[in-house]
C-alpha cells in the first residue's frame, strides 16, 4: 500500500481499534479500521453512490460500534457507519459556507448524536429509523467555529476565531463570554523558569516582547477539551486557560494559566514559547494534560499540581523531549558512543542517545543546518551551514565552535572513518581537511554539477562522489587523484553508498533505479517500480541494501539485488527519506525524513530473530569539559559545603535559645493552669447545686400542670358526649323533615311529566291537521293545471284550423282573380298587404300565447319546488320529534338523578348544621384554651427573664474574678521585674562602692566618689519612684475604665437580648391569635353560604310549585280550538319551555356542585381543627 499522507486519526473508546483516513497512490482514498493490537483486522469502508473525497475527520461513538465520518468540501457529507459490518447506516449532506469542516465529534453518552463544526456552521445530528436528522436550527450571525468539546450529554462547548467560547444546550445558546489576549508573565519574559535555569549563559537574556505587534493580535480558541471539573482551551499562543464551573450560578470561570516553557536552546526566546497550540487531551484519570503545538512539539502537565499553584502561572514540560519541527537535512552516527547527530531547516542541531532514546544536546542557530558529520570518537561534529562549515566540540552541556571554514552553502560533509581527515562540499569541488592541524591537504576537481553525496572507504583511502550531471566518480587520496568515473547525464544522483570492500558502488537517483555500479560502468539496475529512490546504505557485512523512497517507506533487499520486485517494504514516514546509516554492528538501521521524523529500526533476519555482531560493542563514557566550566563548579561547591556548615552551627545555637525560652513559657503556663482549674471547680460545685435545685422546682411544676391537664380532658369528653346526644335528637327530626320534602318533589315531577306528555300529543294533532290541509290544496292545484292545460290545447287546435281554412279560401280567391283578373293587380296588392297585417298580428297573438305558455311551466315548477320543501318539512319534523322524545327520555334520566342528589343534599343539610354547632363550640373552648395558654407562656417568660438574668449575673462575676487574676498577675510581674530591677541596682551599687574605698587614701577622689554615687544613684531613684506612682495611677485608671467599659458592653448586650426575646415571644403569640381569627371568619363564610344555599333552595322549589299550578289550569282546550294559530308561534312556545327546563337543571347541578365542594372541605377543617386542639392540648 502506497499511501500519501494520512489526513484523519480517530481511537475507539477502549483503545482497541484505529480509524485511519488515508490517501493512497494509485487508488481512491480509504477509509480503514485496524487493530492496534493482537490479530491484524481491517475494515476498508466504502460508499458507493457518493463522491470520491477524502474524510478530514472522523470520531468513534462511546460503544464504539459505530463511526461517523466527515468528507472535505465543497460536497461534504457526513457518513454513518456500523464498521464491522462494513454497513453505511446513513449519509447526511453538509453545506459548508466556509468550505471547512473542523472538527466532528458523538455525544458522550449517546450513540446516535453527533455534532459537526466549522467556518460558519454549527450542526448537531442524530441517526433516527436509517437518516440523519438536524436537531439545530442556525440563528444569529454565522461564526467560524475552530473546535467544540461535549461537556455534558446536551451540553457542547465550541471556540470561535474571534475568542468567544459559546456553550449551547440542545442546540440552543446557553452561554457565552470572550476570552482576552494574554501575555506571557514576568518569569517568562525574565527567563527563570525552574527547568532550565541551569542552561548556559548564553541564552539566559530574553528581551520583551514588541508590545505592538502583541497589542494588534486577537484571541483565537485554537483547541478545547473537557475535563470533570470543567475544560481548558487555548486562546493565545503559548498558553493554555484552565475553567471551572461555578456551582451557585452555573458559570464557568477561568481558574488558572498554564504556559509554555522557553526552549533555552533557541536563540529567539521570545518566539520559542509563542506556539500555537493545536490539540489539547487528558490522561482517562485526568492526572496529566498533554497539548501538542504547530511546530510537532509534545508537552504535558501534571493536573495534581493545579490546587498547589492556582495563584500563580503554571508551566508546561516537555512529555519527552524536544523534536525537529521541518525537514532532516543531515544524519550521522560514530562508533564509539550510541549517538546520533541530526541537523534540520528549524535551524536545530541535535544529539540523541539511540540506546535510551533521549536528547542529550540541542542548539538552536540563525542559520539553516544543510549537513552534520560526527567524528568517531563522538566528540566532534561538523556542520555545514549557508556562509561557514563550523568544526564543532561536544561538551557535556554545550556545543562550542572551535573552528570555521570559508565554505558557503556546504550541501555534504563527511569525517574518515579514522577521524583524522574530513571532506567538505564547496560547489563542485571537494576539500579535504585535516581534523587535527585543520590544513586543507587536497581539492578534488573534476564534477561538472553539484556533488550531492560523498562515501569514505574502511581504508579512508579511497573516496566516492556523485552529483547532478549523472556522474560518479571513485578519487584515490594517496595521489589525490580520479581512479575511475561513471556518467549517466540522463540521472540525477541524490545518495550513494560503498560495499565493505570499496569495490561496488551502489547508486540511486531520479530515474526510478537502484544502480549496481562497479569498474565504471553499471553491472545491474533494480527498478523501483514507479517510485522514486531518495537514499540508500548497506550494511556492514554486504549482505544486506537498504533504500528510501520519495512516499518514505524503506525496501529491504538482499545482496545480490534481485531483478524482480522481491523485498520487504516498510511505511514510515509522511515525507521523503533524506538520509540514512547503519550502526557498525548492523542491529539499528537510522532514517530521516522531510517531515521533521526519525526512525531507528531494529534489523531482523527473516525468522524474526536479531542479527547478532560478532564482537559486542563497547561505548565510551568519556565526555568533554571546558576547564573553566570544572573551575568555576569546584568552587562553588566549596562556598557551598562552607555555607551549609555555617547554617548548621546557626541553627543548632537558635534550637538551643528556643528550648529554654519554652520550658520557661511552660512552667508559668502550668502555674497560671492549675490555679485556674482549681477556681472552676469550686464554680463548677456551685452551679451543679444551683441547677438540683431549680430541676426539683421544675418537676414540681410539671406535676402541677399534668393534674390541672387530666380535669380539663375529662370535662371536655363529658361535654362532648351531651353534645353528641343532641345532635342525634336534631338528626332524627330533620331527617324526618327531608322525607316529606322528597315526597312532595316526586308529586310535583309526576304532574309535570304528565303535562308535558298532553302537550306533545297536542302539537303533534296540531301538525298532523295542518299537513293534511296542505295535502288537500296540493291535489287543487294539479286539478286546476290540468284544466288549464286542456283549455290550453283546445285553443291551440282552433287557431290552427281558421288559419287553414282562410289559407284555402285567400287561395281560391288568387286563382279566380287570377284567370278572371288579370288587370286589376293593383287592387290585388292592396289587398294582399293587409292580408300579410293581418298574418303579422296573429303571429304576434301566438307568440303571446306562447310566452303564456312559458309563464304557466314556470308556476308549475315553482309549485313542484314548494311541494319538495314541504316534504323536507315534514321529514324535519318528524326528526325533531324523535329528537324530543329521546331529550324527554334523557331528562327524565337526569330527573331521577337529581332526586337522589336532592336526598343527598338534605343529608349533606343535616350534618352542616351540626358541624357548625360544633365548630361553634370548639370556638369557644379554643379561646378558653389560647387565654389559659397565654397565662403559662407569660409565666415561663418570666421565669425565663429570671434565669437569664441569674446567668449574665453570673458571667459578670466570672469575668470580673478573670480580670483580677490577671490583674494580679501583671502587678506579680511587675514586682518580679522590680526585684530584678533592684538587684541589679544593689550589685552596681556594691561595685562603685568598691571602687570608692579602694580611694580612702585620697581624700578628693573619694569625695567626687562619693558625689557621683549619689547622683547615680540617690537622684535616679527620686525619679524612678516618681515615675513609677505616675505610671501606677495611669495603669489603675486604664484598669477601672476597661473594667466599666466591659461591664456597659455586658448590659448593653442583656438589654439586646430581653428585646430580642420579648419580639420573638410577641410576634408569636400575634401570629397564633391572626391564625384563629382566620379559621373563625372562614366558619362565619361557610355558615352564610350555606345559609344563602338554604335559602336558594327553598325559593326554588316554591317557583316551581307555582309554574305547576299555572300549568294545571290553563286548559288544553285552548290548544285545541287555536286551528289557525301559525306553525311558528308553537315552536317558540316549546322552546321557552326547553329553555327554562335547562336552566332549571343547571341551576340544581351548581346546587350539586356547590355542596359537593362544602362537603370535601368540611372534613379538612375538622382534622385541622382537631390537629389544632391536639397540638395545643
Amino acid at each position: 500500500m502506497k499511501s500519501r499522507g494520512v489526513r484523519a486519526l480517530a481511537v475507539s473508546p477502549d483503545q482497541r481499534f484505529l480509524a485511519v483516513s488515508e490517501v493512497l497512490a494509485e487508488e481512491q482514498p480509504a477509509l480503514l479500521v485496524c487493530a492496534l493490537a493482537g490479530s491484524r483486522q481491517r475494515r476498508r469502508l466504502v460508499a458507493k453512490g457518493l463522491p470520491v473525497r477524502e474524510a478530514v475527520s472522523l470520531a468513534f461513538s462511546p460503544d464504539g460500534q459505530y463511526l461517523a465520518a466527515a468528507t472535505a468540501p465543497p460536497e461534504g457529507h457526513l457518513t454513518f457507519w456500523l464498521w464491522e459490518k462494513q454497513r453505511l447506516m446513513a449519509v447526511a449532506r453538509i453545506w459548508a459556507p466556509g468550505n471547512s469542516i473542523c472538527q466532528l465529534s458523538f455525544s458522550p453518552q449517546d450513540n446516535t448524536q453527533v455534532c459537526v463544526t466549522g467556518n460558519g456552521f454549527f450542526k448537531l445530528f442524530t441517526y433516527e429509523e436509517g437518516t440523519l436528522k438536524q436537531i439545530n436550527l442556525p440563528k444569529g450571525e454565522s461564526r467560524n467555529y475552530l473546535c467544540h468539546t461535549w461537556l455534558s450529554e446536551e451540553k457542547v462547548l465550541c471556540g470561535t476565531d474571534t475568542g468567544k467560547l459559546v456553550l449551547f444546550e440542545t442546540g440552543e445558546l446557553l452561554w457565552e463570554t470572550s476570552v482576552k489576549y494574554r501575555k506571557p508573565p514576568r518569569k517568562l519574559e525574565d527567563g527563570t523558569t525552574e527547568e532550565y535555569e541551569s542552561s548556559s549563559d548564553i541564552f539566559c537574556e530574553l528581551v520583551s516582547e514588541d508590545n505592538g505587534s502583541q497589542q494588534d493580535s486577537l484571541p483565537q480558541i485554537s483547541a478545547i477539551a473537557s475535563y470533570s471539573k470543567g475544560f481548558a482551551c487555548s486562546s493565545s499562543p503559548g498558553v493554555v486557560l484552565l475553567f471551572e464551573k461555578n456551582m451557585e450560578k452555573e458559570v464557568y470561570k477561568e481558574s488558572q494559566e498554564i504556559w509554555l516553557p522557553q526552549d533555552m536552546f533557541s536563540s529567539e526566546l521570545k518566539q520559542s514559547g509563542r506556539q500555537d497550540i493545536i490539540c489539547i487531551c487528558f490522561s482517562p484519570s485526568e492526572e496529566t494534560m498533554v497539548v501538542s503545538t504547530n511546530t510537532n512539539q509534545l508537552y504535558m502537565f501534571t493536573m495534581l499540581s493545579t490546587n498547589l499553584t492556582k495563584e500563580e502561572a503554571a508551566y508546561f514540560v516537555y512529555l519527552n523531549f524536544s523534536v525537529h519541527s521541518a525537514s532532516v537535512t543531515g544524519l550521522d552516527i560514530c562508533i564509539w558512543k550510541p549517538i546520533l547527530a541530526t541537523c534540520s531547516l528549524d535551524r536545530t542541531v541535535r544529539i540523541w542517545n539511540y540506546n535510551t532514546n533521549t536528547l542529550e544536546l540541542c542548539k538552536k542557530y540563525h542559520e539553516e543546518a544543510y549537513t552534520i558529520s560526527l567524528h568517531p570518537t563522538g566528540l566532534f561534529c561538523l556542520v555545514g551551514f549557508s556562509y561557514k562549515l563550523r568544526f564543532i566540540s561536544l561538551l557535556y552541556d554545550d556545543m562550542r565552535v572551535s573552528k570555521e571554514f570559508s565554505v558557503r552553502k556546504c550541501r555534504e560533509c563527511s569525517f574518515s572513518n579514522g577521524g583524522h581527515l574530513f571532506a567538505a562540499i564547496d560547489g563542485n569541488v571537494i576539500q579535504i581537511y585535516s581534523s587535527v592541524t585543520f590544513e586543507n591537504i587536497h581539492n578534488l576537481k573534476g564534477h561538472s554539477g553539484k556533488i550531492r553525496a560523498i562515501k569514505w572507504s574502511t581504508n579512508d583511502t579511497k573516496f566516492v562522489s556523485c552529483d547532478t550531471n549523472g556522474a560518479v566518480y571513485k578519487w584515490n587520496l594517496l595521489t589525490g587523484k580520479r581512479e575511475s568515473e561513471c556518467v549517466l547525464k540522463s540521472c540525477i544522483y541524490s545518495s550513494i553508498a560503498l560495499s565493505p570492500d570499496a569495490k561496488i558502488i551502489f547508486a540511486v537517483g531520479s530515474d526510478q533505479t537502484l544502480k549496481e555500479i562497479s569498474e565504471s560502468s553499471i553491472q545491474l539496475e533494480v527498478p523501483a517500480f514507479d517510485v522514486v529512490y531518495t537514499a540508500v546504505a548497506v550494511s556492514h557485512s554486504g549482505h544486506m541494501v537498504f533504500v528510501g523512497t520519495s512516499l518514505g517507506t524503506i525496501r529491504a533487499m538482499k545482496y545480490p539485488l534481485p531483478l524482480k520486485e522481491d523485498f520487504n517494504e516498510y511505511q514510515a514516514h509522511a515525507g521523503a527519506v533524506t538520509k540514512m546509516s547503519i550502526t557498525n554492528d548492523d542491529q539499528l538501521l537510522l532514517t530521516a525524513s522531510e517531515d521533521g521524523s526519525i526512525f531507528v529500526w531494529q534489523v531482523n533476519d527473516k525468522v524474526g530473530g536479531i542479527m547478532k555482531y560478532e564482537k559486542e560493542a563497547e561505548y565510551a563514557e568519556e565526555v568533554l569539559v571546558v576547564r573553566s566550566d570544572m573551575e568555576e563548579k569546584s568552587q562553588a561547591m566549596l562556598d557551598l559545603q562552607l555555607h551549609v556548615k555555617e547554617l548548621q552551627t546557626e541553627n543548632d545555637y537558635q534550637l538551643r535559645f528556643k528550648d529554654i525560652c519554652c520550658e520557661e513559657k511552660i512552667k508559668e503556663l502550668e502555674d497560671k493552669f492549675a490555679q485556674e482549674i482549681d477556681s472552676l471547680k469550686t464554680k463548677h460545685q456551685d452551679l451543679q447545686a444551683e441547677k438540683e435545685k431549680q430541676e426539683l422546682q421544675h418537676q414540681f411544676q410539671l406535676s402541677e400542670l399534668m393534674n390541672k391537664h387530666t380535669r380539663e380532658m375529662q370535662e371536655l369528653e363529658s361535654d362532648s358526649n351531651q353534645k353528641l346526644l343532641m345532635k342525634d335528637e336534631k338528626y332524627q327530626d330533620l331527617h324526618v323533615r327531608s322525607q316529606r320534602i322528597w315526597e312532595e318533589y316526586e308529586k310535583q315531577l309526576h304532574n309535570l311529566e304528565e303535562s308535558k306528555s298532553k302537550a306533545v300529543k297536542e302539537l303533534t294533532e296540531h301538525y298532523e291537521e295542518k299537513l293534511n290541509e296542505k295535502s288537500v290544496l296540493l291535489k287543487e292545484a294539479g286539478e286546476k293545471m290540468r284544466q288549464q292545460l286542456q283549455a290550453h290545447e283546445e285553443i291551440k287546435k282552433q287557431i290552427e284550423e281558421d288559419g287553414d281554412e282562410e289559407i284555402q279560401e285567400i287561395q281560391m280567391k288568387y286563382e279566380r282573380q287570377l284567370s278572371e283578373q288579370k288587370e286589376a293587380n293593383l287592387q290585388l296588392q292592396g289587398e294582399i298587404g293587409i292580408m300579410k297585417e293581418m298574418l303579422s298580428s296573429q303571429l304576434k297573438q301566438l307568440e303571446e300565447r306562447n310566452s303564456i305558455i312559458e309563464e304557466l311551466r314556470l308556476e308549475q315548477q315553482k309549485l313542484q319546488g314548494i311541494i319538495k320543501s314541504l316534504d323536507m318539512d315534514i321529514s324535519a319534523l318528524t326528526t325533531e320529534i324523535q329528537e324530543k322524545d329521546d331529550t324527554m327520555q334523557e331528562k327524565e334520566k337526569d330527573i331521577c338523578d337529581l332526586k337522589k342528589k336532592n336526598q343527598e343534599l338534605g343529608k349533606l343539610k343535616c350534618g352542616l348544621e351540626c358541624s357548625t354547632e360544633e365548630l361553634k363550640k370548639q370556638i369557644e373552648s379554643r379561646e378558653n384554651d389560647t387565654k389559659a395558654m397565654k397565662e403559662q407562656i407569660r409565666k415561663m417568660e418570666r421565669e425565663l427573664d429570671q434565669f437569664h438574668k441569674e446567668s449574665i449575673q453570673l458571667k459578670l462575676n466570672i469575668t470580673q474574678l478573670q480580670q483580677k487574676l490577671k490583674a494580679t498577675a501583671r502587678e506579680m510581674h511587675k514586682e518580679r521585674q522590680k526585684k530584678q530591677d533592684m538587684e541589679t541596682l544593689i550589685k552596681r551599687f556594691k561595685a562603685d562602692l568598691h571602687n570608692c574605698v579602694s580611694l580612702i587614701q585620697d581624700s578628693k577622689k573619694m569625695k567626687e566618689g562619693v558625689r557621683e554615687l549619689y547622683t547615680k544613684y540617690a537622684q535616679q531613684s527620686d525619679s524612678v519612684d516618681t515615675e513609677v506612682v505616675d505610671t501606677d495611677l495611669q495603669q489603675e485608671y486604664l484598669r477601672h475604665q476597661e473594667y466599666l467599659e466591659r461591664n456597659l458592653e455586658a448590659l448593653k448586650k442583656k438589654v439586646m437580648k430581653d428585646q430580642e426575646l420579648h419580639q420573638a415571644a410577641h410576634i408569636r403569640i400575634v401570629q397564633e391569635n391572626v391564625s384563629l381569627i382566620k379559621e373563625i371568619n372562614d366558619l362565619r363564610q361557610e355558615l352564610d353560604a350555606t345559609r344563602t344555599q338554604v335559602h336558594d333552595l327553598q325559593s326554588k322549589l316554591k317557583l316551581i310549585k307555582k309554574k305547576q299550578a299555572i300549568q294545571d289550569t290553563t286548559p288544553t282546550s285552548e290548544l285545541l280550538s287555536s286551528p289557525a294559530v301559525p306553525r311558528l308561534n308553537a315552536e317558540r312556545e316549546n322552546e321557552k319551555i326547553i329553555e327554562t327546563q335547562q336552566l332549571e337543571i343547571q341551576q340544581l347541578r351548581d346546587q350539586i356542585q356547590k355542596k359537593g365542594q362544602v362537603l370535601a372541605v368540611q372534613p379538612l377543617l375538622d382534622k385541622s381543627s382537631s390537629a389544632e386542639s391536639g397540638k395545643k392540648l
